[in-house]
């Protein structure tokens, strides 16, 4: 071939080489945008929120911001916080609380519960503040109630010769250690820390249920129930799934049509995937990390 037919074939190489181009960049635009704005959609069109809170409750900074964000969206009319949970530390169960109630006061948003196979003790509390509860007939729920637990190792401690030494400026600045048993004393001030706390929890559910406080105590005594008693106790609104859940949602917040749902993207982090990792090999870590006063389910 000559140097025409060169010509010729050059133009159309060029042309299919910025077709190539174009495709490569505006894949990788589409991919960053999605991994910096997973929450993009021009449709306009209103979505129900849902947001999940799953496991033991140890911090509760990730379901705050989560909160904040979709309640701040003008485009989300209603969030369904779905709580599979059996509880955890008494502050983040009501760092959480008080976020939805924020939410639904200032932002005038419904907030409806829906719980999943256990929502119990701290993850009932932060259900309390919601609008509408809904549970499956099977869920295992209430359990309203505080716990604390020691251990005390000094029988095993004397017999492997091991002595305890405690210096401390405060009568009480070593309650609750493991060198010694615990005196009456030391039990009495720690089942009134205890006491207020329940109290707190009993309180919580009243207001939230619009209920009588002499009407939630009998309820209050750490037990736990199927969704079904709980409907019954008036502890919860509605029997039903997620779907119904958000549903429900939708039609309070007057949204017509089947609801588009929304949530947090899972973004991808090597830490989560180290900390799930030792997790696994050490279950029992969640619940030793210091968190010792629990709004949270025991068997």
């Amino acid at each position: 071939m000559g140097p025409q037919a060169d010509t010729a074939i050059s133009p159309k190489r060029s042309m299919l080489r910025r077709i190539l181009w174009a495709i490569v960049i505006g894949g990788g635009a589409l991919i960053l945008i999605n991994a910096l704005l997973p929450d993009l959609d021009f449709s306009g069109q209103d979505r129900v929120a849902l947001i999940r809170v799953e496991g033991v409750i140890l911090d509760a900074q990730a379901t705050i911001s989560e909160l904040k964000h979709y309640s701040e969206n003008p485009l989300v009319k209603a969030i369904v916080l779905r709580i599979d949970s059996p509880g955890g530390g008494v502050v983040p169960s009501q760092e959480i609380h008080d976020a939805v109630k924020r939410v639904k006061n200032k932002s005038n948003k419904a907030v409806i519960a829906s719980m999943g196979t256990v929502a119990a003790s701290g993850g009932y509390y932060i259900a309390a503040a919601t609008d509408r509860i809904i549970a499956n007939p099977g869920t295992l729920t209430g359990s309203i109630g505080v716990i604390m637990e020691m251990a005390n190792f000094e029988g095993l401690m004397k017999k492997v010769g091991v002595e305890g030494v405690v210096i401390k400026s405060g009568r009480f600045k070593d309650v609750g250690s493991p060198l010694r048993k615990m005196s009456d004393e030391e039990r009495k001030l720690l089942q009134s820390v205890m006491d207020d706390v329940h109290h707190q929890f009993i309180q919580a559910v009243a207001d939230g249920r619009s209920l009588e406080v002499s009407e939630v105590e009998p309820l209050a005594d750490g037990r736990i129930y199927t969704g079904r008693q709980a409907k019954e106790a008036r502890l919860v609104d509605e029997l039903g799934d997620l779907d119904d859940a958000i549903h429900i949602a939708a039609d309070i917040a007057g949204m017509e049509g089947e609801p588009k749902v929304v949530e947090p993207r899972k973004r991808f982090s090597f830490r989560d995937i180290i900390e799930s990792r030792w997790a696994s090999v050490f279950p029992k870590l969640e619940l030793d990390t210091g968190v010792k006063l629990k709004y949270l389910m025991a068997f």
